[in-house]
């Protein structure tokens, strides 16, 4: 019996590198354990999206009464501050230290913007009841400016830490190291979304005040263990900094070409294309086909194990010199055969059809994500990663809030005209304005594939095109 384990261990050392998925991503010079701790940047902004679009989003509506409209718009606060992302990549770019740092200054700079916003939200969140000053104007403005610190902290920390990730992989890791850093932003926001809802099973202000605070120093700790020791000190950048090169020249250098702004375009649209249906799709399970509430939670955790499973399986073909552009066309067509499944699951009424879109969805949507990301870290040389990856974070995290904003909108207004007879009789039903804007992403992914196609053809090894006339038929 004692040999058993041994053997097993034996085999893990000889061949974990090949089977366990990001074994490898590891290297000389960026070793697993420092790969991990830098990787604890993206479980703090994992925490902070799941804190406020979740369990902050139910507790503003239901338990201090503000209104849905409202909400949102705190919600929508972080995507304002989105498109600066490209800025302070840019910046962190030609920043100029004592210690020759350039990511650093940034990723401190932003983990204390999301402490402020973190250590102030508990008590704005309070003052909205009004009770305390007579007024909720002090708790709405509280509210604006803990929501825009904790949204500019993480864009600050996700862009400056992406590109030191960039910085300190060898090229050939790149694809394995983008994968292992997104599969840490997903543990972020699974784990917190355990955490914060067991604690959380019996509400009271106390307990929401000690949790969120308690979310602001789990964040600052975690962050400084993150940055601890991880950018080198260049000594001959301290003493003699580059030039600074205007925001400006540097975009329209970076943009020269067209592949830059292709790459931009699809990525755009395609985020578009996927986010529409992110608060559409339980509902859709719930209202449509009659999921209670544990069966559409297991939704999320199937399109969190398509992501994952598209993250391992992009990580290895990228790594065997697959065109990560292909890898993101083939991404969007996953995310095609997922929307078809999802429409057609209310006419079959069946559970299996719309859990197996679901999964096709996650899937999609990861090999897109890393797909276009690992394109983006490639579109620029070494000493402007952070502007190329500023700019995707920017594109991305714009596209996919104001998908989600206009995805629930054609929804009600769809589903209100459909219901009302004014489509005809046979789309007075529940489901109208949920496949509408299903629709409306197929097409979404489609433009986006066109967008792409001429990415993949000039990247490609063999020089095979790839576009909307490679579809099959």
């Amino acid at each position: 019996m004692s040999r058993a384990p041994s053997r097993v261990i034996t085999w893990l050392m000889a061949n974990g590198a090949k089977y366990v998925p990001f074994a490898d991503a590891a290297t000389a010079e960026l070793p697993m354990s420092r790969l991990l701790r830098l990787g604890l940047f993206q479980v703090t902004v994992g925490m902070a999206m799941t804190l406020l679009a979740g369990t902050l989003n139910r507790v503003m509506i239901v338990e201090l009464g503000a209104s849905a409209a409202w909400v949102a718009a705190m919600l929508a606060l972080p995507v304002l501050v989105a498109p600066f992302r490209a800025l302070i990549g840019h910046r962190s770019d030609h920043h100029r230290s004592a210690f020759g740092w350039r990511r650093v200054p940034y990723l401190w700079q932003g983990t204390m913007l999301q402490f402020g916003g973190l250590a102030i939200m508990p008590f704005a969140l309070l003052l909205l009841q009004g009770s305390h000053t007579g007024s909720m104007v002090p708790g709405r403005l509280g509210c604006i400016a803990a929501f825009l610190l904790v949204g500019l902290g993480s864009h600050t920390v996700q862009t400056a830490g992406l590109a030191l990730a960039t910085d300190l992989a060898p090229p050939a890791q790149r694809p394995r190291v983008v994968a292992l850093l997104y599969l840490m932003l997903l543990v972020g926001m699974l784990a917190s979304a355990l955490l914060i809802g067991g604690a959380l099973q019996e509400f009271s202000y106390t307990r929401l005040v000690g949790l969120v605070q308690g979310a602001a120093l789990v964040t600052a700790g975690l962050n400084i263990v993150a940055i601890w020791r991880q950018e080198p000190r260049n000594r001959e950048r301290a003493a003699d900094p580059p030039p600074v090169v205007p925001f400006r020249e540097a975009w329209r250098d970076f943009m020269a070409g067209g592949r830059a702004g292709r790459l931009l375009a699809a990525l755009g649209i395609g985020t578009f294309g996927f986010a529409m249906q992110d608060v559409l799709l339980e509902p859709y399970g719930g209202q449509v086909l009659g999921f209670g509430v544990g069966a559409t939670t297991m939704l999320t955790g199937l399109m969190a194990a398509g992501a994952i499973l598209a993250f391992t399986l992009a990580a290895r073909r990228l790594e065997h010199g697959s065109d990560p552009a292909r890898l993101a066309a083939v991404g969007m067509l996953a995310g095609i055969v997922g929307f078809v499944a999802v429409v057609m699951a209310y006419p079959f009424g069946s559970a299996t059809v719309l859990r197996v879109g679901t999964l096709c969805l996650g899937f999609g949507n990861g090999l897109f994500a890393v797909g276009t990301l690992t394109s983006a870290m490639a579109l620029d040389r070494a000493e402007r990663n952070g502007l190329a990856l500023g700019a995707w974070g920017a594109v991305s995290a714009t596209a996919a809030g104001l998908a989600v904003g206009l995805g629930g909108s054609l929804r009600d207004l769809i589903g209100g005209l459909a219901m009302s007879g004014r489509f005809g009789a046979a789309l007075v039903n529940p489901a109208a304005g949920y496949t509408a804007v299903y629709h409306l992403e197929i097409a979404c992914l489609f433009v986006a594939l066109a967008a792409i196609g001429p990415l993949v053809a000039t990247t490609s090894r063999d020089a095979r095109p790839f576009g909307l006339a490679e579809l099959p038929g």
